[in-house]
């Protein structure tokens, strides 16, 4: 069945049908396409629009298409040319003359627009569970690790001593902002367009506001074109994905090269694991990357958006039909990489010696060696110099500064005292760091107490 072809006098070409149709992928809307329909029913009857015998038999209707089509009993099948002809086609069947007067007052292009933005919405909110799950696994990772100590880095050089607490911390403020970004997208997300038609409304009574809040929505769009036109709210959600992924992608590629033998800062679980088809030694960190590589896809998705809609004049558009099919993959994929990756650190053992060996090793503890010589009264240039000096005496002996001696340092500066092995300490280091947002102990604890504070508030789109 289709929708339309009052003024047409020949059937559509079957390829033509087949490059225009969309219910191979926009099937996934039909809860959404039949919720927005008992709503759209409900209130032309509260109008007086459509007699309440009919919306009782339309709403029966629907209730029964959507139990047959959840229980495998209705099948989707090629004839229908979208999730709205398939609906309205069983309808009528079912029901007869009553279903034809679903449609009154409604275009496809407010259908379409209602649906997609429903399922964005609810695609939101559980996004939005998965990362306050992610939020949750890193902030117990956070309160176990507040000692242990593991190199810093930039340029992947090694640069400072900070914990694990305070590597896993900047993450969690990443994923953070991304919940944020959810619940800010969702919030515009929070306007109805059904109603709207195909581009100027209609002249029936409708009372937009009513089905509106039957479909939980803050209230109705105020412009009729941009309701049918806007998928700025997609575009959003595709990008919030992105910075989701990447975030993911930058986080796995440090677990990739912790997970090296040259590092061996953790040892990831068999179940998140895989092995070589030749090399029985091998085990490869799989999960991470995949969940790497899978963010270019997601990538892929925001841009083909976004190239699609640049050049579109108002109103509705055949084009905007390319929202769909990248939309429901790059939503599936980023769901599929939280889940993944929050059991995978969750099973994840930190190899907390080996860390604190490295970060021993890689000289972090020199900028300290600098500051313990101004706090003894050499200017921090000067300063700088001398533990150059210190560091190319302990490379030619393949040491580390806190394996010198006394009189090792006191040959290159006899500023140099007893004191400086507790200044080089990595705990000394650490701990001395205290300003907020800094690795010292007190420091993080305070941070952990916001960050509980944060997961225990309701969602960031939840109504006053």
């Amino acid at each position: 069945m289709k929708l339309w072809g009052g003024r047409f006098t020949k059937e559509e070409d079957q390829l033509v049908h087949d490059f225009n149709e969309s219910l191979s992928f926009d099937r996934k809307l039909y809860r959404q396409d039949i919720e927005g329909s008992i709503a759209h029913v409900s209130m032309l009857a509260k109008q007086g629009i459509v007699p309440e015998e009919d919306k009782e038999a339309i709403i029966r209707g629907l209730k029964g298409i959507m139990e047959d089509v959840e229980s495998g009993k209705l099948p989707f099948t090629k004839e229908y040319e979208d999730i709205h002809s398939f609906v309205e086609a069983n309808l009528i069947a079912r029901v007869g003359e009553a279903g034809k007067r679903l449609h009154t007052g409604r275009s496809r292009n407010d259908q379409v627009a209602l649906d997609m933005k429903m399922y964005c919405r609810e695609a939101v909110e559980e996004l939005d569970g998965l990362v306050k799950a992610l939020l949750e696994g890193l902030l117990t990772i956070m309160e176990e690790n507040l000692d242990t100590y593991m190199p810093g880095f930039t340029h992947l050089q090694k640069a400072q001593p900070i914990t694990l607490a305070h590597h896993i911390g900047a993450y969690f403020e990443m994923f953070s902002r991304d919940r944020g970004r959810l619940g800010d997208i969702w919030k515009r997300m929070d306007f109805c367009p059904l109603g709207s038609g195909a581009l100027a409304g209609t002249t029936y009574p409708l009372d937009r506001d009513y089905s509106a809040r039957l479909l939980g929505f803050g209230g109705p769009t105020l412009n009729s074109m941009d309701s049918v036109a806007d998928r700025d709210y997609v575009i959003e959600l595709l990008a919030a994905l992105s910075m989701i992924a990447m975030h993911l992608s930058r986080f796995s590629e440090e677990i990739i090269i912790w997970n090296t033998n040259e590092y061996q800062f953790v040892e990831l679980d068999d179940a998140y694991s895989t092995g070589s088809s030749i090399m029985p030694q091998k085990k490869n960190p799989d999960i991470a990357e995949l969940v790497r590589g899978k963010t270019g896809r997601v990538y892929g998705a925001l841009v083909s958006l976004l190239t699609t809609m640049k050049g579109l004049p108002l109103a509705y558009n055949k084009d905007m039909q390319e929202d769909k099919e990248l939309t429901f993959d790059a939503i599936d994929t980023v769901k599929s990489c939280l889940a993944l990756f929050t059991g995978m650190i969750s099973t994840m053992v930190f190899r907390k010696d080996v860390m604190e060996a490295s970060a021993k090793k890689g000289f972090t503890n020199a900028t300290d060696a600098a500051d313990y010589l101004v706090n003894h009264g050499v200017p921090f240039r000067d300063a700088h110099g001398i533990v150059g000096q210190l560091v190319l005496f302990c490379i030619g002996r393949g040491i580390g500064l806190d394996d010198m001696a006394l009189e090792e340092f006191q040959a290159i500066s006899p500023v140099f005292q007893e004191d400086i092995y507790d200044a080089i300490s990595m705990k000394a280091c650490v701990e001395k760091r205290m300003t907020i947002g800094a690795p010292g102990r007190k420091a993080m604890e305070e941070a952990i107490k916001v960050y509980r504070k944060q997961l225990a508030e309701g969602r960031p789109f939840d109504r006053e």
